[in-house]
């Protein structure tokens, strides 16, 4: 797969059926290898392993209906008491971090909540921390680390 701009974290991949597939440690399964999953696989593991994000607290795929539609946040990060602490978007490589992609991630975030967003394609990656209560938000110039936030948002 593609050299992204995040640390190389081993993968366990296998073939079935013709199918490239990768081990995603969180849903404890293998899924298909795509160029989005390698992306997802590879921020998760930088979460994980660089920024210190218990893999406990982080879902993958999490699920919520907007409008009645079915929709899935890429990676959903939890504080200890269940509330949203950070949402990802993930694209693959080569899609661009567009304004559809902000607003796709925002829509996420009316229902979800959280106070950090994150928008990553493995190349380039934004950060976002939002104030719901001036309805603003503020570009952060790095990841946060997960003991950062906790300590912010208790």
């Amino acid at each position: 797969m593609q050299r992204l701009n995040l640390p190389e974290y081993p993968a366990k991949t296998r073939v079935v059926d013709g199918q490239q597939q990768i081990f995603d440690d969180v849903r404890m399964k293998y899924v298909a290898l795509i160029p989005e999953e390698w992306v997802r696989q590879q921020f998760i593991g930088y979460l994980i392993n660089d920024r210190k994000y218990p893999k406990s607290l982080i879902a993958v795929e999490h699920p919520l209906t907007i409008n009645g539609v079915s929709h899935r946040a890429d990676i959903v990060v939890f504080k200890s008491d269940g509330k949203p602490l950070v949402v990802v978007e993930c694209k693959a490589p080569e899609v661009a971090i567009s304004q559809n992609v902000v607003q796709q991630i925002s829509r996420y975030n009316i229902f979800l909540k959280a106070p950090i967003l994150i928008l990553t394609n493995g190349i380039t990656h934004f950060c976002a921390q939002i104030d719901f209560g001036s309805s603003s938000s503020k570009q952060l110039t790095t990841i946060p680390f997960y003991d950062e936030l906790k300590m912010i948002y208790v």
